[in-house]
């Protein structure tokens, strides 16, 4: 599967809706084997699949090559950068959180030599929390003044490799993989429902011995197993309650389809970027027009249905860095 993603999403000559009809056919069965292997049971399901996979991987390809060319990490550029200057502290702090990737330290011990440079994507997520300060307004300085101080945490530098293109092509692996995820976690929330539709024939079989118990209909009870009217109003209560909220049986198998099918098929209502300026100044102080020690930093933020947000952004160390930090 993996020769699949290079196929579709690593060759700069495949054009929007010009695939293999391999490859289109190895996508759905990715899409299948990503979500629920038990969608092959339903008839047709790969002509039913086909448009919505072809829809995802045209919309994947055109949001990751609409990304920004990549901010070059370095030590010697990082006061000239704003966008550097915004997700870093300061240079010791930027040298820190890429000398302690994982992910990073992982490509280099495998690559066991120089390399000229490394690209990745930069993942952060970014908080802003309002703090109470003081503010000049013309000659007056006023106290208790809230201000929003913008941070970003949780550096993470995913898919490091060797170029810029090999990079691109695994986020746009990435992408694809993460609307099937989304996919899946609706299909789980279904399956987890199917799960009270075997409560649900407990129910209705409880009701049932209930009715014949309290004598509704012709079968022979016993004395002793009559209950008090009162007493099975309550009971057929709880139960109707809960039938309503379970709700009626379905063919599950098609409606985890129809999921895989909505999520790929509406892929931009899923997952989509966004970009965000933001006016900072030298304290991360959110501001509201620029001045002379405030900086204009715009990135990308990748977000998604279920309302997770990340700072994104394409990223090269030089051989230099690289040096600096394994040494």
């Amino acid at each position: 599967m993996t020769r699949f993603f290079h196929s579709i999403f690593g060759s700069p000559t495949t054009t929007e809706s010009n695939y293999p009809e391999s490859l289109i056919k190895a996508a759905i069965e990715h899409a299948v084997d990503g979500t629920d292997p038990w969608i092959r049971a339903v008839s047709g399901y790969r002509k039913k699949l086909r448009p919505a996979v072809e829809r995802a991987i045209d919309y994947v390809v055109a949001l990751v090559d609409g990304m920004e060319p990549p901010i070059e990490m370095g030590p010697d550029i990082f006061d000239e950068d704003p966008q550097l200057h915004t997700f870093f502290i300061s240079t010791t702090d930027m040298r820190k959180i890429v000398k302690n990737d994982l992910n990073l330290a992982h490509f280099l011990s495998e690559k066991n030599g120089s390399l000229s440079s490394v690209y990745a994507l930069l993942v952060m997520e970014k908080q802003e929390k309002v703090i109470l300060g003081a503010e000049l307004s013309g000659e007056i300085i006023q106290y208790g003044v809230p201000h929003t101080v913008v941070s970003f945490e949780g550096h993470r530098l995913i898919d490091p490799t060797e170029s810029k293109d090999e990079t691109l092509h695994q986020l746009k692996r990435r992408v694809f993989n993460h609307l099937l995820i989304l996919a899946l976690r609706r299909i789980t929330i279904v399956k987890t429902e199917h799960e009270k539709l075997e409560r649900y024939r407990a129910l209705l079989q409880s009701k049932l011995n209930l009715l014949h118990r309290s004598g509704w209909g012709f079968d022979k009870t016993a004395a002793d197993e009559q209950l008090d009217v009162y007493d099975i109003e309550n009971l057929l209560e709880r139960i109707e309650t809960n039938l309503l909220e379970l709700g009626g049986d379905d063919n599950m198998i098609e409606v985890y389809l129809e999921i895989v099918i909505d999520v790929l098929n509406q892929p931009e209502e899923n997952l989509w970027f966004r970009k965000e300026t933001s006016i900072i100044d030298h304290m991360g102080i959110k501001r509201s027009k620029t001045a002379s020690d405030t900086r204009e930093a715009i990135f990308n933020v990748i977000c998604n249905s279920e309302g997770h947000n990340f700072v994104v952004s394409l990223v090269s160390l030089s051989g230099d860095m690289i040096q600096k930090i394994t040494h």
